[in-house]
């Protein structure tokens, strides 16, 4: 499982793919997300501009990210 930290309260799922280099682009990102090959907290979901806070977990492709906050 890999992290990705956040310094906001949130982030938004195609932001999130993008920036954790899930996806090469923010295209593949909304392409991804509308044809419901992503999960997030096991739940399939097709909108991109769904937040995520910390504890929310994004799969894609085999891949597994963990959302955290950045503050220690």
């Amino acid at each position: 499982m890999e992290i990705y930290r956040i310094k906001d309260e949130w982030i938004k799922l195609g932001q999130a793919l993008k920036a954790a280099g899930l996806t090469e682009s923010g295209v593949d990102a909304k392409y991804a997300v509308q044809d419901g090959l992503v999960k997030v907290n096991s739940v399939t979901e097709t909108q991109r501009g769904k937040k995520l806070v910390p504890g929310d977990i994004v799969e894609y492709d085999g891949r597994t990210l963990k959302i955290e906050s950045g503050e220690l």
